[in-house]
């Protein structure tokens, strides 16, 4: 049985990026990371995904996120079914975390 995939906020995620307690895994494509992104996250896109090559540092919780929440969700999905417990997303993504007013890097 997989486990419920859990909607953080952005500012779940950006207090957890502060405090060094998640690895931010974006699965936007190569070219929308290029273009704007979290500062911290690192880009490993839906398109190529192998959840047993996704990154990971000891310690972390890994947390997906794409652009609006979608992306993020089915590679989450993609991980339980490879048996890989990775559960928790940026809800909203992106837009959400811009619109929450937080920074991005481009």
């Amino acid at each position: 049985m997989s486990t419920p995939i859990e909607n953080l906020t952005p500012e779940q995620v950006n207090a957890a990026l502060a405090a060094g307690e998640i690895l931010l895994v974006d699965v936007r494509e190569p070219h929308e990371f290029a273009a704007e992104r979290i500062a911290g996250a690192v880009n490993h896109p839906l398109s190529t995904l192998d959840p047993a090559n996704l990154p990971t540092e000891a310690g972390k919780t890994v947390v997906l996120s794409c652009a609006g929440g979608v992306r993020s969700v089915t590679a989450a999905n993609a991980c339980q079914a490879a048996g890989i417990d990775i559960h928790h997303h940026l809800a909203g993504g992106l837009r959400a975390w811009v619109m929450a007013g937080l920074p991005t890097e481009r």
